[in-house]
C-alpha cells in the first residue's frame, strides 16, 4: 500500500483578529513569525508552519464545551511548569484537566480554538498504561 499522506503540512487557524493572534501566539506561546499581513500570518513552531486567515464569519464560541477536537503541541518538560504559569498569569482560558500520559496544560488561544502543551511523544504514550 502506497502511504500518500506523510506529515501534517500546516495548520490553518480562522481567526477575528490577526493582531491579537499573532501576539498570543508569538508573544505569550514563543512561535516564530515569518510573515503578517493585513488579512493573516504564516507563524513557525519548529516543523510546523501555523497560518493564521482572517475570517469575519469567525465566532467566538465557548470551546470549553463541546467535542475534544484539539491542536497539540510539543513542550519539553523542563519548561513546562514555567510555561503552565505564563499561561496562569496571562488570563488564558483553561478547558480541561490533563487525565492522560505525560504532562499537559489545556488552554484556548483568543478565537477559542483549543490548544494543547504537551510533554512526551507517541512512543511514550505508547509505552503508558494511561491513554
Amino acid at each position: 500500500m502506497v502511504r500518500l499522506l506523510r506529515e501534517l503540512n500546516h495548520l490553518t487557524l480562522a481567526v477575528a483578529d490577526v493582531q491579537i493572534s499573532v501576539d498570543f501566539y508569538q508573544g505569550l506561546l514563543g512561535m516564530k513569525l515569518g510573515k503578517q499581513w493585513d488579512s493573516g500570518a504564516y507563524l513557525e513552531c519548529g516543523l510546523l508552519w501555523l497560518c493564521l486567515s482572517q475570517d469575519d464569519a469567525r465566532e467566538l464560541v465557548d470551546s470549553r464545551n463541546g467535542d475534544y477536537t484539539h491542536y497539540a503541541f510539543s513542550i519539553d518538560e523542563d519548561d513546562f511548569e514555567e510555561f503552565a504559569s505564563q499561561l496562569e498569569s496571562a488570563s488564558v482560558t483553561f478547558w480541561k484537566e490533563n487525565e492522560s500520559e505525560g504532562l499537559s496544560v489545556y488552554f484556548l488561544d483568543p478565537d477559542g480554538h483549543k490548544l494543547e502543551a504537551h510533554v512526551g511523544n507517541l512512543e511514550s504514550r505508547l509505552a503508558s498504561s494511561v491513554h
